[in-house]
């Protein structure tokens, strides 16, 4: 299976109602679960598969009492390395004071050499990144700081 079929059964695998799916192709195998948490530790005695990069293709997002006042936060759905341009010499897909719609790139999150884009679930506006280039993030761990329109 090619790379941009596996990015495209995700994307269809996160706007569906299916929990999990489950797709074997005589020597190739992926599986997905919506919801399910992969820890650091699951990372490290894992056997490299794509099930592992595949597991919650969603944005989560959180809001807590304290960042109520602040903004809302667009998290982590995997662990993996952040990326925020397509390149080391292009220009970041988004900073802080940028208006985002619907479907737009974020950010890159790579997991086992697989780059992974980050789209944005609704209109707003980026208040603050709040990771670096590169820097390796777990699940759950806040990435951006926002405001929806």
């Amino acid at each position: 299976m090619k790379f941009d079929d596996i990015k495209e059964l995700i994307k269809l695998f996160g706007k569906s109602g299916l929990n999990k799916i489950k797709i074997k192709d005589k020597e190739f195998e992926i599986t997905m679960e919506k919801g399910a948490v992969l820890t650091s530790k699951d990372a490290v005695s894992a056997t490299p598969t794509v099930q592992q990069v595949a597991s919650t293709p969603a944005v989560e997002v959180q809001t807590t009492k304290k960042d109520e006042a602040e903004g809302d936060i667009i998290s982590s759905p995997m662990v993996g390395t952040f990326y925020s341009a397509p390149s080391p010499d292009s220009p970041p897909f988004v900073q802080a004071g940028d208006t985002v719609r619907k479907g737009q790139t974020l950010c890159i999150l790579e997991a086992m050499k697989i780059m992974n884009e980050l789209e944005a679930e609704y209109d707003c506006k980026i208040l603050e990144v709040l990771v670096q280039d590169g820097e390796p993030v777990e699940y759950d761990k806040p990435l951006f700081r926002v405001e929806k329109l």
